[in-house]
């Protein structure tokens, strides 16, 4: 099976067996290839309401060599689900047109509340016994941030999800202009960041949750960083536990770094290092607003709850 999802910033696959559906309700997905590719399609739609062009042909590049591998692996079934960016474009038509000449499929452009579903199915199963249920799931993405507060113990139940707009990408075209960005600018982020997390907690019961768990390249880029990696390895950064104060200096060292010093973190990815503060701000945050002490890392995400979607 094939999953694909593309977000505001990055596009990724999972080629994946499917586990034996005897095996129970909570076996693991058996990864055939995981593929990450920043084409940043979310580019400058929070001013202009529009996808770029240059950022459309980015995508179909890497959305080609995507197909490519999916035929050459034989999957059998694709579900390609697009988020943030292609729901708030005026010409999100264009897009799902070159989806579907390029991908042979058309993309679903999911709903946020369907978006925080995913993303909570994909991040829970696999959790240690000590990470106490119930969750509040973060994914911060380039133009959204979902939140989902749920149960494992009821077979991965969601009580409720909400999605909001302050991913890293729209928070750092918004506000932080400057390389590195200046403190005004850093404490207008926080500001429209933490008018946001709150409404969102008013939404969903994220304070009363036992465990938080974060999602996507600005947690596990800043949980890298904390753990003082000389390489980006998942297979430490996934579930690994930081403290509230180590994302909080880890945060302040982003911000006051240029996308250049960025860069002298090995673990930075090219593409994410000038939004990077941005996203680092947004987890931050929530951590104060919610109260949480730590947070836990997933490397499973959205991605994995598209591919466990193809099992029914």
């Amino acid at each position: 099976m094939a999953a694909i999802d593309c977000g505001t910033n990055s596009i990724r696959l999972l080629v994946a067996d499917l586990p034996d559906p005897a095996a129970g309700p909570t076996a693991s997905l058996v990864d055939v290839s995981r593929r990450m590719e920043i084409v940043r399609l979310g580019q400058g739609v929070d001013r202009t309401g529009r996808l770029a062009p240059e950022a459309i042909e980015r995508t179909r590049v890497a959305l080609a060599g995507y197909a490519a591998e999916i035929a050459d692996l034989g999957a059998r079934r694709v579900r390609m689900c697009a988020t943030s960016a292609s729901r708030d474009a005026s010409n999100a038509d264009e897009f799902r047109a070159m989806v579907r000449d390029t991908l042979g499929v058309a993309p679903e452009v999911v709903s946020g509340d369907e978006e925080a579903r995913l993303s909570f199915t994909g991040a829970v199963r696999g959790l240690a016994a000590d990470a106490r249920s119930p969750y509040l799931v973060v994914d911060i993405g380039g133009g959204s941030t979902e939140f989902v507060v749920g149960d494992r113990d009821a077979g991965e139940r969601v009580r409720a999800a909400i999605s909001v707009d302050i991913g890293c990408v729209r928070m750092t075209e918004r506000h932080l202009h400057a390389d590195p960005p200046t403190s005004a600018q850093v404490a207008a982020a926080e500001a429209d960041i933490a008018a946001e997390v709150d409404r969102a907690l008013a939404a969903v019961p994220g304070r009363e949750a036992a465990t938080l768990v974060g999602l996507a390249g600005s947690v596990t880029t800043v949980v890298a960083i904390a753990l003082g990696l000389g390489s980006y390895q998942p297979e430490r950064i996934h579930h690994a536990r930081v403290s509230y104060d180590e994302v909080a200096k880890v945060t302040a060292d982003l911000l006051s770094r240029s996308s250049a010093q960025r860069m002298e973190y090995p673990v930075m990815h090219p593409g994410r290092a000038d939004v990077i503060g941005a996203g680092a701000l947004v987890l931050r945050v929530i951590m104060e607003r919610a109260g949480k002490p730590s947070v836990v890392a997933s490397e499973h995400d959205i991605l994995d709850g598209i591919a466990y979607s193809l099992m029914s």
